[in-house]
C-alpha cells in the first residue's frame, strides 16, 4: 500500500478520534447526575467511573481538549503536503478548505449534536478508553492547568469559588425547566421543591412569631390563672416567664399541664406550675433554617425560644414554621384564621405590617426584596429611612404603597398594589 493511502487512512482515523472526543466532552457536561448516582448505587462499574471524572470536571475537560488538540493539529499540518503530493500546492488551499468543513461537521457538530440528545450512552459507551487517556494525559493536564490558574489569580479569579452557588442555581433552573409546560395545579409542588433549596439562605430570625404576638404567662400569678390562661390558647405550648419577660423559666405543654392539673384537683392553688414546665431551649436568630430543623430532628422537639446577640428574648419558632416554609401555611382548627393579606375590588391588598415579605411574595407571586428586612412594616422603613405619616403613600420596588394604620412608631398596616396593574 502507498505510504500516502496509509497516511490519508490515519489522518481519517484522528478525525474519527476527534471525533469521539468531541462527543465525549459535550457529555460530561450535559450528562445528568442523578441518574450516575442512581446507576452506581445499583453497581454500574461504568457510572463509578464517569462520577470519578467528574469530581474535576475542569481536570477532564482540559484533557479531552489537549487530546482532541492535538489529533487536529496533526491533520491539519499534514492535510496539505498530501493535497500537494497528489495535485500540486495549487491544491493546498482547496484542501485545506475542504478539511475545515469535514472537521466542523464531522469531528464538531454531529458529534456534539449525538452526546446533547444521549450523553449518558455515549459516556458510558467512551468511559474505558477515556479513562485511559486521562491517565496518560494527566501529569500534562495538571500542568496547564495550574499554569491557567495562575494566571486566574493574577486577575483576583478564584476557580471553583461559586461551584455551590452554581449547583443551586442549576438544580433551580432544572425545576423551572421541567414545570415549565405542567398545569398551573403543579405550581404548587414546583414552589415546594424551590422553598428546600432556599432553607440555607433564610434565617429562623426572618420566619419566627415575635415577642409582640407571643402568648406567655406569668409564673407569680396564681396557679388556677395560669391554667385558665393556658388552656384557653389556641397553642399546645406556652412559655412560662418570671417577673420579666425575658426571664423565662419553662415552657408548658398543655397536655402535661391537664394531667398534672388531674392529678391535683384538690389544690389546684397549690400546684407548682414551674415543676411542670419544660426546660426552656434557646436558639441564636442567625440560624438558619436547614440547621434548625436538624436541630429539631436531633432533640427531638418543636418549640424553641430565638434569642438575639445580647440574649434577649426575641420571638419563637416552631418546627410547624419551618415546614411551613416548604409547602405553604398549615392551618388546623384551632389555628387563628387572620392571615395578614386581604385581596380588594381594585386589585391592591390590605397588609399587616407584621406579614413577612415571603410570605406576600408566596402568596402574591411578587419580588420584593427580603435581604435587609423581613417584613412589610421593616422594608418600608429600610427604603425611606423614615417613620412615615398615615395617609403618605411611596412607589418602593415597582408598588405603590400606602401607610393605613400606625401604633405609635410601629406600621400595622399598609395597602398595596402594584404600579404595572394600576396602569
Amino acid at each position: 500500500m502507498p505510504v500516502l493511502a496509509i497516511v490519508f487512512i490515519m489522518l481519517l482515523a484522528l478525525i474519527a478520534l476527534a471525533s469521539l472526543l468531541s462527543s465525549a466532552e459535550t457529555s460530561v457536561t450535559a450528562v445528568s447526575k442523578a441518574k450516575l448516582h442512581s446507576l452506581a448505587k445499583k453497581g454500574d462499574p461504568k457510572a463509578k467511573l464517569v462520577l470519578e471524572l467528574q469530581k474535576n470536571v475542569g481536570l477532564s475537560l482540559s484533557t479531552i481538549l489537549l487530546f482532541n488538540t492535538l489529533c487536529l493539529t496533526i491533520v491539519n499540518n499534514n492535510i496539505g503536503d498530501i493535497a500537494a503530493d497528489l495535485f500540486g500546492k495549487e491544491a493546498i488551499i482547496f484542501a485545506s478548505f475542504a478539511m475545515t468543513i469535514i472537521i466542523t461537521v464531522y469531528a464538531e457538530t454531529l458529534p456534539k449534536i449525538i452526546a446533547v440528545n444521549s450523553p449518558e450512552k455515549v459516556l458510558m459507551l467512551l468511559i474505558r478508553p477515556l479513562w485511559v487517556v486521562f491517565r496518560v494525559f494527566r501529569p500534562i493536564t495538571l500542568a496547564i492547568n495550574n499554569f491557567a490558574r495562575a494566571h486566574l489569580r493574577l486577575f483576583g479569579i478564584k476557580s471553583n469559588a461559586n461551584d455551590e452557588f452554581a449547583a443551586l442555581e442549576e438544580l433551580r433552573g432544572a425545576i423551572d425547566m421541567h414545570f415549565a409546560h405542567e398545569k398551573p395545579d403543579a405550581n404548587n409542588e414546583r414552589a415546594m421543591l424551590k422553598s428546600i433549596l432556599d432553607l440555607r439562605e433564610v434565617s429562623v430570625g426572618e420566619i419566627m412569631t415575635h415577642r409582640k404576638n407571643v402568648t406567655m404567662v406569668n409564673a407569680n400569678d396564681a396557679p388556677s390563672e395560669i391554667v385558665k390562661q393556658v388552656l384557653e390558647s389556641p397553642f399546645t405550648r406556652v412559655p412560662l416567664y418570671k417577673n420579666d419577660t425575658d426571664n423565662i423559666v419553662g415552657i408548658i405543654h398543655s397536655k402535661a399541664l391537664l394531667r398534672y392539673v388531674n392529678a391535683h384537683q384538690d389544690s389546684l392553688d397549690k400546684l407548682d406550675i414551674v415543676s411542670v414546665a419544660a426546660a426552656p431551649w434557646f436558639i441564636p436568630e442567625t440560624a438558619d433554617l436547614i440547621e434548625q430543623l436538624q436541630a429539631f430532628k436531633n432533640r427531638r422537639e418543636h418549640f424553641a425560644i430565638v434569642v438575639d446577640e445580647y440574649g434577649a428574648f426575641n420571638g419563637i419558632v416552631t418546627l410547624e414554621d419551618i415546614l411551613e416554609e416548604i409547602v405553604g401555611d398549615i392551618t388546623d382548627e384551632h389555628d387563628i384564621a387572620v392571615r395578614g393579606i386581604r385581596p380588594q375590588e381594585d386589585g391592591s391588598f390590605i397588609i399587616d405590617g407584621t406579614v413577612t415579605i415571603r410570605d406576600v411574595n408566596r402568596q402574591l407571586n411578587w419580588e420584593l426584596p427580603d435581604e435587609e428586612a423581613s417584613t412589610m412594616a421593616g422594608l418600608v422603613l429600610y427604603e425611606i429611612r423614615a417613620i412615615p405619616e398615615v395617609g403618605q403613600s411611596f412607589n418602593i420596588h415597582g408598588y405603590h404603597f400606602e401607610i393605613l394604620r400606625r401604633h405609635r412608631n410601629q406600621i400595622t398596616l399598609l395597602k398595596i398594589k402594584s404600579i404595572t396593574s394600576q396602569n
